[in-house]
């Protein structure tokens, strides 16, 4: 069965993740987003390549939005409420208390407004919230499940599951814990598919800002301005320092109630924090219209800031004079007389951020109709809440899939990381562009099963069973002497018998048979056969073998059988079961396993002896009339049925001849 992935968004680019996912006959969307470089109909996913009727609620099993960033659910509410999606969608807790406020915010920054406040409301009222690791049965064959996955608060990575496949999308997530959130969490899973973000892949970080390194780029002076974008670790760093080195610069965010904008023209140095991200319209664009030819201020933009922040995702602009911290033991300050321009280490296509980064920028166009002078350098800096190189593959080589996608970031960077995973792990890694289809073949053949003590020591124990073997000797010409002996012997070493059941947790077990009916809180009922069958004396007295009665009780010495006034006075009960031993001997052959005991033969669970039960209830024909017939009870169990009716074919069936070996 393969997995078929149409790629909508965040195919060898960042930005309007989307990936519509065909695994057993059901289709998962995953993610819903919206890329923030674009202003005409490339914004959105092209959603015609779902359904060209426009039956979305037919073509899709269910929506699984990741995390509120607006790259991962920036389309949701367009595709809802202008498509007509009406179906199941998912997200954590946290991420639908949040995406209403990040999509208000961006629904103000749209050039043409494309749904309203309403509509935002409407949609969210579609949405079912899950918890991490609750497992979701969203229909008969589909389950899901959401695990942590660090970056921002309700990140999380989706499990999916359609029978014996299985896949993970993970959207954006963060491998290293940092002040405010942990790094990403997820149980061991047997995988056929691992898509995966790549934001930050084709890099290291080796080291997370902190206290000096961070404020030895934020220092503050008697004039100027400092424009600092980050997040909110940044934040919790910056409120550390301000605190140790006792500093008074005032700090302000844009997004509270009543927010006095005049501090943008005030001379003393203030931090000011505003949104959205990646200097992409509102408050943030303003601001920069206005610092940014002056050299007395300094913009900084640490992180990886592809993404779009609202009011709750702050954006960070920190306003501070162009100096430079030096001696930060005793917190010095001194002029270095420069103006820098920190920014990120991506931004997406069409940001004034990604204009800033493609090179010495002196005037950028953020608009058809206005142009900013810039005189600021420009110096990158790696702050990120994604996972790197490194936490990527960690996560592949814990996780070990069949195949792994790569999602949500720049062609060459994953070409590179493709040619990594595929040598140094040896799993087949793919990276689809944007509106194409790939197929992945679903290799889960095998299934793990738990097993109980009983069946593994049952295993590791020889399969032994008793066999008679029959030695004639011909040392003396005149008579046969036969013996018997018992034989242990192995059947099968690397056979052994067992019951696979499905426990209440739905796991497969291998339990001994002994097990089975305690485990079920049932008794035992066996079936079995049982027929009391006549054979003739008169066939039996020709064919006894060449010996005279007393060697026959000579060599095989036995009791006295309760039916012997049934029996020719030259007859023992052991020598007729005797005759009888040689004869399923020879017509069974290598099949044939038969113990001799005094009083019985014993081939399986099949039982032979002689019946002196005049009313035996398993006896059928009445003989009565016939003198010269014996019965014999035969009784098995339901496992060896065709063997005992064949035995009983051979006992009524036989013509004993009148000398010699019996024959058909």
């Amino acid at each position: 069965m393969a997995i078929e992935c149409l790629v909508l968004g965040a195919g060898q680019e960042v930005g309007k993740s989307c990936v519509v996912v065909s695994i057993g006959g059901k289709r998962i969307m995953f993610d819903c987003g919206l890329h923030m470089g674009h202003h005409d109909h490339n914004r959105y996913p092209d959603f015609s390549r779902i359904s060209k009727s426009g039956d979305f609620d037919s073509a899709l099993t269910c929506i699984v939005i990741t995390h509120f960033h607006l790259d991962h659910i920036g389309a949701l509410v367009y595709f809802t409420e202008v498509c007509g999606y009406n179906g199941p969608i998912y997200m954590t807790y946290p991420t639908k208390a949040l995406s209403p406020l990040m999509l208000e915010d961006n629904r103000k920054l749209m050039e043409e407004e494309l749904f309203s406040s309403d509509q935002i409301k409407n949609c969210m009222k579609k949405v079912t919230a899950v918890d991490l690791k609750q497992t979701v049965q969203v229909d008969d064959g589909l389950q899901i499940r959401a695990y942590y996955a660090g970056h921002v608060l309700g990140a999380a990575m989706f499990y999916a599951k359609v029978g014996d496949s299985a896949i993970v999308y993970t959207g954006d997530y963060n491998m290293t814990p940092d002040r405010h959130l942990g790094a990403a969490q997820i149980d061991p899973l047997e995988l056929d598919l691992l898509i995966t973000d790549i934001s930050d892949g084709s890099v290291t970080f080796h080291a997370v800002l902190q206290n000096d390194s961070f404020m030895g780029l934020t220092a503050v002076l008697n004039n100027g301005s400092l424009m600092y974008f980050a997040y909110k670790e940044l934040c919790m760093l910056m409120d550390d320092y301000w605190e140790r080195m006792n500093l008074k610069v005032p700090i302000y965010f844009s997004a509270v109630a009543n927010f006095d904008r005049s501090f943008i023209n005030a001379a003393e140095p203030c931090v000011l924090f505003a949104s959205p991200g990646m200097i992409r319209g509102g408050f943030s664009l303003e601001v920069f219209k206005q610092w940014a030819p002056s050299e007395k201020n300094l913009i900084a933009l640490p992180g990886y800031l592809f993404l779009c922040f609202s009011s709750f995702e702050l954006s960070y602009w920190v306003r501070v004079s162009y100096a430079w911290l030096q001696n930060l033991d005793n917190g010095s300050l001194c002029c270095d007389g420069g103006c820098r321009l920190m920014i990120v280490k991506y931004c997406v296509a069409g940001t004034v951020g990604h204009k800033l980064m493609s090179g010495k920028a002196t005037r950028v166009h953020v608009d058809k109709d206005t142009q900013v002078d810039v005189r600021c350098q420009i110096h990158q800096l790696s702050f990120s809440p994604h996972t790197d190189e490194k936490g990527i593959m960690d996560l592949i080589k814990f996780l070990s899939p069949k195949h792994v996608m790569l999602v949500h970031g720049e062609k060459p960077k994953m070409d590179k990381l493709t040619k990594k995973i595929e040598s140094e792990l040896d799993i087949k890694c793919c990276y689809p562009a944007n509106n194409s289809t790939v197929k992945i073949p679903s290799t889960q053949s095998a299934v793990k099963i738990h097993a109980t003590d009983s069946f593994v020591q049952n295993c590791l124990s020889p399969n032994f069973e008793l066999s008679k073997t029959v030695v004639v000797s011909n040392s003396d010409s005149s008579s046969q002497q036969c013996n018997g002996a018992l034989l242990r012997r192995t059947k099968n070493s690397s056979v052994t018998g067992g019951i696979l059941v499905m426990d209440g947790t739905k796991r497969a077990k291998a339990v001994d048979r002994d097990e089975l009916l305690p485990l079920l809180g049932v008794d035992e009922h066996l079936i079995g056969f049982a027929y009391c069958c006549p054979v003739s004396l008169s066939s039996l007295e020709n064919a006894q073998p060449h010996k005279s009665p007393a060697e026959l009780s000579n060599s095989t010495p036995l009791e006295e059988p309760s039916a012997l006034s049934l029996l020719p006075h030259r007859f023992h009960n052991g020598s007729l079961l005797h005759i009888l031993f040689l004869r399923l001997s020879s017509k069974l052959e290598a099949e044939a396993n038969i113990q001799e005991f005094s009083d019985r033969l014993e081939l399986e669970s099949l039982r032979i002896s002689i019946c002196s039960n005049s009313n035996c209830p398993y006896r059928i024909e009445s003989c009565s009339e016939v003198k010269s017939v014996i019965f014999l009870c035969c009784c098995w169990s339901l496992a060896d049925e065709k063997l005992g009716w064949r035995v009983i074919s051979i006992l009524r069936d036989t013509d004993f001849s009148t000398t010699g070996s019996p024959v058909n």
